[in-house]
């Protein structure tokens, strides 16, 4: 990665599904141009989604890599309240958690921000906001 960067919200480069089993939930992050998929590799990392579902206590988070897809599928434990017969939580499946996810800032070299989709605000890491 050459030259200046941008961020932005990784639903502009990726869309995501969700799942759950028990107090389980796995989310996918699938790139909409396999060009993006190595950024979303160094990026989205086991770490990173740990730390954004810190306020559900995650007690494990497990990444696996679906290069073929251009995609990663990411299974939480112990973040969806006891699940679906034991939580009185209003999402009790997790389906809204691919959107916070999604939410997720990413450096993105300006050379690929092509791939990004959407009308969203880009952010310059100088802080200067781009409309597109």
């Amino acid at each position: 990665m050459t030259g200046d960067t941008l961020r932005i919200p990784l639903h502009a480069l990726a869309h995501g599904r969700t799942g759950d089993k028990g107090d389980r939930s796995n989310i996918s992050v699938i790139a909409y141009d396999g060009a993006a998929y190595p950024l979303l590799v160094e990026q989205v990392t086991p770490a990173r989604v740990e730390h954004l579902f810190r306020h559900r206590r995650p007690t494990a988070v497990v990444r696996y890599l679906l290069p073929k897809l251009a995609a990663m599928n990411f299974v939480i434990d112990g973040v969806l309240d006891g699940g679906v017969n034991g939580s009185l939580n209003l999402d009790t499946h997790g389906k809204a958690l691919a959107f916070l996810l999604l939410e997720l800032d990413i450096a993105v070299p300006v050379e690929l921000v092509r791939y990004a989709r959407g009308t969203h605000r880009i952010r310059q890491s100088t802080n200067e906001e781009i409309i597109r």
